[in-house]
């Protein structure tokens, strides 16, 4: 009687697991890089300061730019001086201690400049700073 040997597989390197590890990260990659807020630019030539101090970009900053021709934004949004303070509003409405940075134009007229911290002091925005440029040459 003649023993019929089963032909042995051949060994497989089993890349199903690793292909799932790849994919979630790169869609946890995908998901996480797309947290960060994109600032639209707005063409501002910002005012130099000496003395001026590095702060982050926080992703509970609001931005109020103010470009030269005394035209008003909200994070990269256009409002304009009606709707400042209603844009203000919505910005800080699920936390009021936001910090709110206002970028101006140094050909903004300062009339405009003032409208954006007369409205923050009354909607009680006590935590604004003025974005400028590194006057320092190094």
């Amino acid at each position: 009687m003649a023993v019929k040997y089963e032909e042995e597989e051949k060994p497989e390197v089993q890349l199903t697991s690793m292909m799932d590890c790849i994919f979630l990260m790169l869609i946890f990659f995908l998901v996480s890089s797309q947290l960060k807020k994109i600032e639209k630019e707005i063409p501002l030539e910002l005012p130099e300061s000496n003395v001026a101090r590095d702060v982050k970009a926080t992703p509970d900053l609001v931005t109020v730019s103010v470009d030269s021709k005394g035209d008003l934004y909200v994070n990269s949004k256009p409002v304009g001086p009606a709707g400042l303070r209603s844009a203000l509003q919505a910005a800080v409405a699920e936390k009021p201690d936001r910090r709110i940075r206002i970028a101006g134009d140094i050909f903004a007229p300062f009339r405009s400049i003032v409208q954006v911290l007369d409205t923050c002091q009354q909607e009680r925005l006590t935590v604004v700073g003025i974005h400028t440029a590194d006057g320092l040459k190094k």
